[in-house]
């Protein structure tokens, strides 16, 4: 059984800057992501859209050329290249948040997190099992509706 001062559940922006603190405390980490790190925002959610927005903004310039005293013509949409920047940049800052780890010390284990009595966390598809002092749930959240 690994041990670890801290394991972190969840891989998005509140494990991963709870994780790196602290492993910069000179603590020893472990952050348990069943995904991608950086979470929903990073991967599917905040970072994809501006990025496609950013492409609508840029082409919308184009044809508004002729208001600065530009005449632009030929000007067309590749919707397939706009989504493969949207994802080249979210991987990237995904590999940023991956070298953050490295850097500090951090192991990151891909696997889903079921947390124990004994302040253990089981890997469901592993099997392993870390003993850790402590554990940092950030495991994000999902919307749900209340009960009205």
């Amino acid at each position: 059984m690994k041990k670890y001062d801290a394991v972190v559940i969840g891989g998005g922006p509140g494990g991963y800057v709870a994780a790196i603190k602290t492993a910069q405390l000179g603590k020893k980490v472990a952050v348990v992501e069943k995904e991608h790190l950086g979470g929903t925002c990073l991967n599917w959610g905040c970072i994809p859209m501006k990025s496609l927005i950013r492409n609508a903004e840029v082409i919308e310039s184009l044809h508004q050329g002729g208001v600065y005293g530009f005449e632009i013509s030929g000007v067309k949409a590749d919707y397939a290249k706009a989504q493969q920047r949207s994802r080249q940049v979210s991987e990237r800052l995904a590999r940023g948040v991956g070298y953050l780890m490295k850097k500090n010390g951090i192991d990151v284990i891909t696997d889903e997190a079921v947390l124990k009595k004994d302040r253990s966390v089981a890997l469901k598809n592993s099997g392993e099992t870390l003993a850790a002092e402590n554990v940092i749930i950030a495991a994000g959240a999902q919307p749900a509706r209340l009960p009205m």
